[in-house]
């Protein structure tokens, strides 16, 4: 029964984040997808820039619930493992949709929902990091760079230990395996911002 829950864990949670809500947003209320505009990203800043406000606001209650859903769903199948593999799912099934052929976002504010819950102090420092360097710099992909470099450090330093049995914990684990993942979904954003071509955040939404 052990593996039977471990493989649900994986498999609820997967099938949890697959469930994109800036897709779904975008062809319920708009009649399009959002994968074919503006950044081209399936993800809460595209929802943002393209269709303002009120369509974010909607986009980051469904991304961010369901990373909640998905971590707690584990939990009732047995202990921080389980909650690890579903949270760590549920991020993957966000940036590879299921439902939608395999195309999604980023899966930062995923990641940051199933994180908030399973180490909450790590979470919130790297969170004041991406706040920090957005405001400064008005660069999203920049901020979630740096926040997802910084969860695995911070969450060995800070959260590891409370969870720890002798060795490293699923806790730590995660946090670097979701931070290879934002990192790498941003390499398109690395390239622009080398180069100069990022677009910075703007609240005005595009007409």
């Amino acid at each position: 029964m052990y593996y039977f829950y471990v493989a649900l864990s994986i498999v609820v949670g997967y099938l949890l984040g697959s469930i994109n809500s800036a897709v779904i947003i975008s062809r319920l209320f708009f009649k399009e997808d959002i994968r074919e505009k503006g950044s081209k990203n399936a993800g809460l800043t595209n929802m943002l820039r393209v269709y303002g406000a009120k369509a974010a606001a909607f986009t980051f209650i469904g991304d961010f619930c369901k990373g909640i859903i998905a971590v707690c769903a584990g939990y009732i199948m047995g202990d921080m493992l389980f909650a690890c593999l579903g949270g760590g799912f549920a991020v993957l099934g966000h940036v590879f949709p299921a439902y939608f052929g395999f195309k999604g976002g980023k899966g930062v504010l995923t990641a940051f929902s199933v994180m908030i819950v399973i180490c909450p102090l790590p979470t919130l420092v790297a969170l004041a990091i991406f706040i920090i360097i957005v405001v400064l710099t008005r660069f999203v992909s920049l901020g979630s760079i740096l926040a997802a470099a910084s969860i695995p450090f911070i969450t060995y330093f800070l959260g590891d230990k409370l969870f720890s049995r002798g060795g490293l914990s699923p806790v730590f684990f995660l946090a670097c395996a979701l931070a290879v993942v934002i990192i790498v979904k941003h390499h398109a954003n690395i390239v622009r911002l080398v180069t100069g071509k990022e677009s910075k955040l703007s609240l005005r939404k595009k007409q």
